[in-house]
């Protein structure tokens, strides 16, 4: 079978390659493109294991030349990478003959054999490390659209407000926060959301997420006043942060729990699109901890989540006027039912004209 190139596979390559298959005792096929024709140019046994047998590639590859490279793989045997070698440094002509005719080499030898391929242009994109970096990428979640990834955000956080950290016959714990993001939290963050909600004084925890792990970990967490809010966050990293304020704002008063969401303009791109990703479900499953955690009838957690790209804008003043407070707190009626002098009239229609006779 030949490619739009017209390149075809040779009999001795498709003889070498179904030999490599039936003996297994074949690590590495190597395939070039001479005389107009894919060629079978050496076969290596297996020594160790794939990942200790990779770095062979090393040697058996030139700097400046394509090449494909058939691997077996060690669990199961039977299946089989395609390495597509074509190094930056190659002439133009060979890189665009290469990959124009890689199809044409798959399908001739049987396509199915080939469970995974990987494209190199260096030979350290060919080392165990850079291997494994490959399968943590393969294994990752597929990137969706806005709209795709708000309704994974979603769905994932239901899961979490019906699942919770319920137990399903086995020790493994289920994920407060859904499966939907990959997010999950360390033991730490549900104690302190769990010690916020029955609490009574003032008290903040800021929650971050570490971009190694992609766990929520508990930042810090202090009993602090509101006017120490601004002074208490990060100024150039984004954060989840919690803030329980008792204020007298609402007849009768009450300790309001705030969830706030902030994120410095100044902090990295990727950064504010991981919090911005997770900001939904991660406190979906916060207010489902606090409400069943809270235990005093004057806590409350706010209905309204804030957010800020400015930390420094998270004063009193601003907190009443997001919540709503000063509206709450100047609606509230009189106990007879009659308006306050300070509170509009209602509008009065005018008077149409009047018919003529």
């Amino acid at each position: 079978m030949s490619a739009t190139t017209g390149i075809s596979v040779t009999p001795e390559l498709t003889q070498a390659f179904s030999s490599a298959i039936d003996t297994r005792d074949v690590r590495f096929v190597k395939v070039s493109i001479r005389n107009e024709s894919l060629v079978h140019d050496l076969s290596v046994p297996i020594e160790g294991t794939f990942q200790q047998d990779l770095n062979k590639l090393q040697d058996l590859l030139e700097d400046k030349t394509p090449a494909y490279v058939l691997a077996r793989l060690d669990e199961p045997d039977t299946d089989w990478l395609a390495v597509f070698y074509v190094p930056d440094s190659a002439q133009v002509r060979d890189k665009m003959l290469y990959a124009a005719t890689r199809s044409s080499l798959l399908r001739s030898l049987g396509s199915s054999t080939f469970t995974d391929s990987l494209f190199a242009t260096s030979k350290d994109d060919l080392t165990p490390e850079s291997y494994a970096a490959h399968l943590k990428h393969n294994a990752a979640p597929q990137p969706l659209s806005r709209r795709e990834q708000e309704m994974a955000d979603v769905r994932a956080a239901e899961r979490a407000a019906s699942e919770g950290s319920t137990y399903r016959g086995s020790r493994e714990r289920q994920n407060p926060l859904g499966n939907g993001l990959g997010l999950g939290w360390v033991d730490d963050v549900e104690r302190a959301v769990k010690e916020l909600g029955s609490g009574e004084g003032s008290r903040l925890i800021v929650i971050t997420i570490d971009p190694q792990t992609e766990l929520l970990q508990l930042a810090s967490e202090a009993d602090i006043t509101v006017e120490e809010l601004v002074a208490s966050l990060p100024q150039s990293e984004p954060c989840y942060a919690l803030f329980a304020w008792p204020h007298s704002h609402t007849n009768p008063p009450r300790r309001e729990i705030v969830q706030i969401y902030s994120c410095p303009s100044s902090s990295p791109i990727k950064t504010r699109m991981l919090y911005s990703a997770g900001v939904l479900v991660v406190f979906l499953a916060v207010r489902k901890v606090l409400e069943s955690a809270i235990v005093n009838s004057n806590s409350v957690v706010a209905t309204r989540r804030l957010e800020t790209s400015d930390p420094k804008e998270l004063d009193e003043a601003f907190l009443v006027s997001e919540l709503d407070l000063d509206k709450q707190n100047a609606g509230v009626a009189t106990e007879s039912g009659a308006p306050t002098a300070d509170e509009k009239k209602p509008f009065a229609k005018p008077k149409g004209p009047a018919r003529r006779r």
